[in-house]
């Protein structure tokens, strides 16, 4: 071909037939297929843009490699370069040759050339891109109507809807022959109508079903489309399908392939009447990755997909907030490719690419606002400066009857180094049941009392907070301090007594629950507050025990392991030391997963326990939507278990409903070894510290998390004999049975809390009421893991050059709007 007018019927039919023989390149008479394209397209046709000359040459180098291409990227390229050919003859102003085409299948073509331009030729698209802050009712493609109808999505803007990443996209590209079709596969495939038919169903006369016989020269297939509402069942409008449709017709039909009792079909496919096998392919749905959006009542998914295409050419005037030094370190591509391909990829590659880089941004402005807050934080400097060394601290190491762990030491040494300095320490400890966090958390506390400063500790239960309390008393004893219980159980005399001690400076420790933060508590100096379990706690509760001293160092502790990547994302502004290492002497639990109808091989091993002189719990669910019919199951199994299993032992009932003066009776009852089983909730969870329980039968075991189980696991094997725990479960659900083999198989917490993640998602594992867990559009914690921590590194080294961010100015903006205006700030801890 000369410098002249492009040959567009060659061009195009030569795809057509290199697409209709399964994409093999072809032998022609002089040339192959891909030697043909590449010289054709190797000269520039008289009239092309200037602008589109770049594009031209990269089809003509890729067609040069078309050989060594597998079979989806000569797909993908084919179907690419016939849209793209197909624009440009449009653009060229030359209407398309008929060619043999119907009238009807001409108009067919005009009609769609009306429609807004696809995004795939979006950069031939001579319409002018709208300003990225322009509202959607401004848009002539969208208009009032349909911006209110977007709005309900929370959608004004054009950057709202560029913002409005899909849920999920479904993989339409790859066109295969009807012989290479798969069941589970999603496809397209482009055949010749050899029967049409369109009737009401025999079962639903509000159901009308089109039902096409589809045959290409590999074999043929049955499809079917249905139709519910009596405006579809009417003869008019069945014969006006049937016409649509007609036999000889040439049709793109893509969907999921699923076996029927007719073979291999398209589930209620999508359908395109296309002019010839070759021709190009221009639905939103057919032969492409189909973005799939959340939508509400009364819109339609091609109503989204339309609003974004005339909001995408947009996106090429996206500046990017990410310096291209930054990008290139990372492997990141352009936001505004990122975005155009977020959204309408030509393959799954592209997607991928795309993915990733969106993926990056979410986690890297997270860590961003993280770690700028902390290095704010550290830029205070009016907290105490605590001695790590005295003669408390000297006593404390002498009294204690064990070995500090080496894990213990180096969380120590951690901690001892943050209150030495005059910047407020914000540090967590995480340890694992019974790895030892109170002698730690102990130690930060007597380095605050022996440099002239208060302390307090502050659990989220009574039943915690009176272990603490109880643990503490022990020891305070012998160094000869006072220490103090303060709850809502705590009566008013002795509650004013306490506040007029911390207030003189004479106590210099409480210990107590969200009593703690009420505004009577008034302490002379704090100096330390610890948190215990602080995930259960709200942001507010824990911000306003810190309020209560001028700007306190601040220990938080959880026996509940938190995965990196959760970690990272809800206390990326705090230091975190790990308590990995147990105490030397504990033994595995031996952890057996039992249905009903191994109920007496639980009970045998319990009489045996109990023979010997050992106590157990029985622990049942408690569901908050159904805390009445949990709670009523709690006493019936005590009843039960009272009157008809064990009625030669005493059996103990604790739950939360009852008294703060009931469930200290129960405990201490079962503690004494007055009884020795404790039918029990979810209350003993943490807190009940009995060394001489050593079996923990755990009922319903399935409707727990996996962090859950691993925590009271933990209320038993805390004294020298082996102990046991009985998961009992009746269900049936391969996820349920995968999830306790994990608890038979591992004693490892911080394992056991990445798989719970796995298994049900960053929230459940810390609780549904947590607050500060980001709700990420496109990033999973589970999933992501990699791109979090190049995104944490990031975020760590632009820091470090300038924590302010002056020199990235457009950084700065993205952040701030992100979370700002977007989140408000609300998903940072």
């Amino acid at each position: 071909m000369t410098n002249e007018t492009p040959d567009w019927i060659r061009l195009q039919k030569a795809l057509a037939v290199e697409a209709e023989h399964g994409f093999t390149d072809l032998m022609g008479r002089q040339y192959r297929f891909s030697e043909f394209l590449s010289l054709t397209l190797g000269k520039f046709p008289i009239g092309l843009p200037t602008t589109e000359r770049r594009r031209w040459q990269e089809l003509a180098l890729q067609f040069a490699k078309y050989s060594h291409l597998g079979l989806e990227d000569r797909q993908h390229l084919v179907a690419e370069t016939r849209r793209y050919l197909y624009q440009l003859q449009q653009d060229s102003g030359k209407p398309p040759e008929n060619n043999g085409v119907a009238e009807a299948q001409q108009r067919n073509y005009q009609s769609k050339k009306q429609q807004p331009t696809t995004p795939i030729v979006a950069e031939v698209s001579r319409r002018l891109a709208p300003k990225i802050d322009q509202k959607l009712s401004d848009l002539p493609e969208i208009g009032i109507r349909k911006a209110d109808n977007l709005a309900r999505l929370g959608v004004y803007t054009v950057r709202d809807l560029l913002y409005y990443y899909p849920r999920d996209h479904i993989d339409y590209a790859r066109q295969v022959n009807i012989r290479e079709l798969q069941a589970g596969e999603t496809v397209t495939i482009v055949a010749t109508v050899k029967r049409c038919n369109c009737f009401n169903s025999p079962k639903n006369q509000k159901l009308s079903i089109l039902e096409l016989i589809l045959k290409d020269n590999t074999g043929q297939i049955k499809v079917s489309r249905f139709s519910a509402g009596a405006r579809f069942t009417s003869r008019a409008w069945q014969e006006s399908l049937k016409r649509r449709y007609p036999v000889g017709s040439v049709i793109a039909a893509c969907g999921l392939v699923k076996a029927s009792k007719y073979g291999l079909t398209l589930d209620n496919p999508e359908l395109e009447v296309l002019g010839n096998p070759g021709d190009t392919i221009d639905s939103l749905t057919i032969g492409r990755v189909v973005p799939i959006y959340a939508l509400t009542e009364g819109i339609a998914a091609n109503m989204v997909r339309q609003a974004v295409i005339a909001a995408l050419p947009a996106a090429a005037n996206l500046k990017d907030p990410l310096p291209s030094g930054l990008r290139d370190k990372y492997g990141l591509i352009e936001l505004k490719d990122a975005i155009a391909n977020i959204h309408f990829p030509p393959d799954s590659a592209s997607l991928q690419v795309a993915r990733r880089r969106l993926v990056f941004d979410e986690f890297f402005y997270l860590q961003l606002s993280l770690l700028q807050r902390q290095h704010q934080a550290k830029q205070i400097q009016t907290s105490a400066i605590l001695a790590p060394k005295g003669q408390l601290l000297e006593k404390f190491y002498e009294i204690i009857p064990f070995k500090l762990t080496g894990a213990q030491q180096r969380v120590i040494n951690d901690i001892l180094n943050d209150l030495q300095k005059p910047a407020p320490m914000n540090r967590l400890v995480q340890g694992d049941v019974g790895s030892g966090k109170t002698v730690v958390a102990v130690v930060a506390i007597l380095a605050a009392i022996q440099s002239g400063y208060q302390a307090a500790l502050m659990a989220p239960t009574e039943v915690l907070a009176e272990q603490h309390y109880r643990k503490l008393v022990s020891w305070f004893n012998l160094l000869h301090l006072p220490v103090e219980l303060l709850t809502g159980s705590t009566k008013t005399v002795k509650r004013r007594q306490i506040h007029a001690q911390l207030e003189t400076g004479e106590l210099p420790l409480l210990v107590g629950t969200h009593a703690l933060i009420q505004d009577p508590v008034n302490f002379r100096q704090l100096g330390l507050a610890v948190i215990d379990e602080q995930h259960r706690f709200g942001v507010q509760q824990r911000a306003r025990l810190q309020q209560k001293g001028e700007q306190p160092h601040v220990l938080t502790m959880t026996a509940t392991p938190i995965p990196r990547t959760l970690a990272l994302t809800i206390h990326g502004d705090m230091d975190v030391s790990q308590i990995d290492e147990l105490p030397p002497g504990r033994q595995k639990i031996q952890t057996t997963m039992l249905t009903g109808q191994q109920r007496s091989h639980a009970y045998d091993l319990m009489r045996r326990e109990i023979a010997q002189g050992r106590q157990i719990y029985v622990v049942l669910p408690l569901v908050e939507e159904s805390e009445k019919l949990d709670l009523r199951s709690a006493v019936d199994e005590h009843q039960k278990l009272q009157e008809s299993v064990f009625p030669e032992f005493q059996v103990g009932l604790l739950h939360g409903r009852m008294t703060s003066a009931e469930k200290d009776e129960a405990i201490t009852k079962f503690r004494e070894n007055k009884t020795q089983i404790l039918v029990s909730t979810t209350v003993v969870e943490v807190g009940v510290d009995v060394p001489n329980a050593t079996v923990m039968l755990i009922e319903n075991a399935e409707r727990f998390g996996l962090s859950q189980l691993h925590q009271l696991r933990g209320r038993v094997g805390r004294g020298a004999a082996q102990s046991y725990c009985l998961l009992m479960s009746s269900s049936r659900s391969p996820d349920a049975q995968q999830r306790l083999k994990v608890m038979e198989q591992s004693q490892d917490g911080f394992f056991i809390s990445e798989m719970d993640m796995r298994f049900r998602g960053p929230g459940e594992v810390l609780g549904t009421r947590q607050s500060g867990v980001p709700d990420f559009t496109l990033a999973s914690l589970v999933e992501d893991e990699e791109v979090l921590i190049l995104a944490r590194q990031a975020a760590e080294k632009v820091i470090e050059i300038d924590a302010t961010l002056e020199r990235w100015y457009l950084m700065k903006e993205e952040l701030k709007y992100r979370y700002e205006r977007l989140m408000g700030g609300a998903i940072l801890t």
